[in-house]
Order: C-alpha cells, then sequence, then structure tokens
C-alpha cells in the first residue's frame, strides 16, 4: 500500500477518500428502523470502502464518516448526528465500522480475488458485529442472547447479500478508481508484459 500512496497524486488520494466517505455519509441516514439497530447501506458502503480504498485510507475514511456524525452532522441513521449516538446503545455498531474497513482494506491491498474480499468482509462483519453487541450489552443491560437477537440475527441475510454485491463491485471499482488517481508513468518506464 505504501508504494501504490507514493504513486498517487495527494490531492487525487484525499479526493478519493473524501468522496467514498461522503458516499457512506449518504448512503447510512437511509435506514429502516426494525428494532434498536435500523437496517442500510452503510455497512455495504462500508465494505467497498475497505476493499478499493485499501486498509489506511479506507479506514481514514470512515473516520471522517465518524467524526463528521460526531460533530452533529446527520449522516447517522435516521438523519441523526451527535456524539449521544457514538456513546449510547448502538454506538458499537458505528465504532465496529473501522475495524470493518480495515480488515476489508488489508486483504484488499494483497489480492482482488472477491472470494478472499467475501471472506475479509464476513470477518470483518464479525467484528463489527462483536464490538456492537457487547457495547450494546454494556450500555442496555440486556443479556447477550437477547441482544444477539435484537442486534445481529435480523441482519444475516441482508449483510450476506451485501458481501456479495461488494465482493462483486469492488474489484473493478478498485481498478477504475486506481486508474483515475496515480500518476502516469515516465516515458521511459518499461511496459508491463
Amino acid at each position: 500500500m505504501a508504494a501504490e500512496q507514493q504513486r498517487m497524486r495527494p490531492a487525487a488520494r484525499m479526493c478519493r477518500i473524501a468522496v467514498m466517505a461522503a458516499a457512506l455519509c449518504v448512503a447510512a441516514p437511509w435506514a429502516v428502523p426494525v428494532g434498536p439497530v435500523p437496517i442500510s447501506l452503510a455497512t455495504l458502503a462500508v465494505y467497498l470502502i475497505g476493499a478499493v480504498l485499501g486498509w489506511v485510507d479506507g479506514t481514514i475514511a470512515v473516520a471522517i464518516y465518524l467524526l463528521l456524525g460526531a460533530v452533529g452532522v446527520p449522516v447517522f441513521s435516521g438523519f441523526s448526528g451527535g456524539v449521544q449516538k457514538l456513546v449510547g446503545a448502538t454506538g458499537g455498531y458505528l465504532l465496529g465500522y473501522l475495524p470493518c474497513a480495515a480488515i476489508v482494506g488489508c486483504v484488499a491491498d494483497r489480492t482482488a480475488k472477491p472470494l478472499w474480499q467475501a471472506a475479509a468482509m464476513v470477518l470483518g462483519t464479525v467484528l463489527l458485529y462483536a464490538l456492537g453487541t457487547a457495547w450494546f450489552v454494556f450500555q442496555s443491560g440486556r443479556t447477550v442472547g437477547e441482544s444477539l437477537t435484537l442486534c445481529v440475527l435480523p441482519f444475516l441475510a441482508g449483510d450476506a447479500a451485501k458481501i456479495t454485491v461488494a465482493a462483486l463491485l469492488s474489484p473493478p471499482l478498485r481498478r477504475a478508481s486506481e486508474r483515475l488517481t496515480h500518476r502516469s508513468p515516465p516515458k521511459d518506464a518499461p511496459k508491463e508484459a
């Protein structure tokens, strides 16, 4: 990743991060309430952010989203914002976006194979669920079983569909993004075989 970032124009890199953070800001507020945690497209955006930007820039983009929400910009589910969402009962799921994007990005930095990216998305989702559920149990006083029933089970099928879509879309999206943002090689550089 470091070599890739060195080849990229600094302004182009910042634009990629900003565009992906903005995509998450647009996707996340549209939600369907089904309990304490609503259904939204936020996890799909997080998967794509990690896979397209890689672990460093993907984590930065998600952190920007969380910071915007923390200062009150209505980018969280239901067009809400503020620190109270991050420290509230479901804040752990929001914070879980960070390790999810990092894990997906780490694998995407190494391979473009959809199966490996899907596996990384599953692992990232498991961490997201673990962090979010632990925080929910701590904040709400509910049991682990109740919390899993309320905050995880309703999302398994939807997250499986999002992982499938993201794993298939991310390799071509990453290639397109890199083509748009990398410096052209020097004219005397050897051509790739």
